[in-house]
């Protein structure tokens, strides 16, 4: 059966956000569809506002509409923590553990399979932050894959110039209610090398 050109337009659209396939798109669809004129007419609004309005911080890169961001505003903040993060969306996790310090949102995609080399222009403002003195610890909070394990090296060159700023990165190991039978060989072996006095 063919749909109108709308609402397949709209289904293609909508199936372009992470996690949604073709049938979930679908569902979406024809519930939007369904809503009062003005409900579908806020919700395109607020798409087209946050798409205009919203931008990284100049000083960190975590999304905002202020500048700088309220995380950096924030005075309470212990400016010699310095987490380094991939995306905006990895700060909201790492807040709700209470942490306290700054951020650097690096707001790029690394594939080493199609990086054959790491721009460290990109990064410039990466090596000022270390410049300026105040951090004394990186805390690279990267995604546990190649790809993050590579960025995490490469980071890790930038700041070798600077002995005083101790770079650490997030425990690897076996999730809370995880059964060791069932964990993948990488996970246990970097739990293994992980392993701390009990």
């Amino acid at each position: 059966m063919r749909l109108a050109r709308p609402l397949e337009r709209l289904i293609d659209e909508l199936s372009k956000l992470p996690g949604i396939g073709p049938k979930s798109a679908q569902r979406l669809a024809l519930h939007l569809i369904r809503q009062p004129e003005e409900e579908a007419m806020a919700l395109a609004r607020a798409i087209v506002s946050a798409v205009r309005e919203v931008y990284p911080c100049p000083e960190c890169g975590n999304l905002t509409d202020v500048t700088p961001c309220a995380i950096c505003q924030d005075e309470q903040r212990d400016s010699a923590l310095l987490c380094v993060v991939e995306a905006s969306s990895d700060i909201l996790p790492i807040e709700r553990t209470g942490y306290q310090g700054r951020y650097y949102v690096l707001n790029r995609s690394f594939d080493v399979f199609r990086d054959r080399q790491l721009d460290e222009g990109s990064l410039q403002s990466f090596t000022a932050r270390l410049e300026t003195g105040v951090v004394k610890e990186v805390i690279l909070a990267l995604n546990p894959t190649v790809d993050g394990d590579i960025m995490g090296r490469y980071l890790l060159s930038l700041a070798a110039p600077y002995p005083e700023i101790r770079v650490s990165r997030l425990a690897h190991g076996l999730p809370v209610g995880g059964d060791i039978e069932f964990a993948d060989e990488i996970t246990l072996r970097r739990a293994l090398e992980g392993r701390r006095e009990f």
